[in-house]
């Protein structure tokens, strides 16, 4: 379900339910055009998280589209169905995945086992699988390592590439002690905290083009 608004200068993504205007891109029509898919929950919709991504990755043209609800796991949108239906009716470059922090052995199995189920489906439209690896709330800090483990060996289990969002949050809060790359719930992004996450994301994706 391309998104595009159908103009050569605008494109726009959706966000469960909702169209949301983005950046227009100058002389589109010296670009190639990158379809991307995100599927996760409010992580990846917290602020707007796959327009970031897009605005990072010039020179590209970016449609994004977003299939995200609260507190889903892969499992879920494996299950409710529209997963298969979109990447089977697109051609998407890259389908960027990420559920919960997953650092117990029931997250894990659910990473492994639907992160597995997608990237099949990848392999038969053409698609790059990438793992946008989250971090735990503040409260449940300890379990950093386990979500850094897990999604990590899930995109080595597929061959997908990783977007190690939550490595790189740990790495600054143990070299700071500055956590304001959480929001106010301590779960969350702030701003900043999504805006880190996208340079993250758009880096790994742009090595792969």
């Amino acid at each position: 379900m391309s998104l595009n608004s159908g103009t050569m200068i605008n494109w726009t993504f959706w966000i469960l339910g909702l169209l949301l205007p983005v950046h227009d891109l100058e002389h589109p029509e010296q670009k190639r055009k990158i379809h991307l898919l995100f599927v996760g929950n409010s992580l990846t919709y917290t602020n707007n998280l796959p327009a970031m991504v897009a605005a990072r990755m010039k020179p590209y043209q970016v449609i994004a589209d977003v299939l995200a609800k609260p507190n889903y796991a892969l499992e879920d949108h494996w299950q409710e169905g529209r997963l298969p239906l979109l990447m089977a009716s697109n051609h998407y470059n890259f389908v960027i995945v990420q559920q919960g922090p997953s650092s117990q052995q029931d997250g894990r199995e659910m990473l492994m086992t639907y992160g597995e189920k997608i990237n099949v489906l990848c392999k038969q439209t053409g698609s790059q699988l990438a793992f946008f690896m989250v971090w735990p709330a503040y409260a449940q800090y300890t379990m950093f390592d386990g979500v850094i483990r897990n999604y990590s060996d899930a995109a080595t289990a597929t061959g997908s590439i990783l977007c190690p969002v939550g490595q790189v949050w740990k790495q600054h809060f143990t070299a700071t002690q500055d956590f304001s790359y959480y929001g106010s719930d301590l779960f969350h992004p702030s701003r900043k905290g999504s805006e880190v996450a996208a340079d993250v994301i758009a880096s790994e994706l742009l090595k792969h083009l």
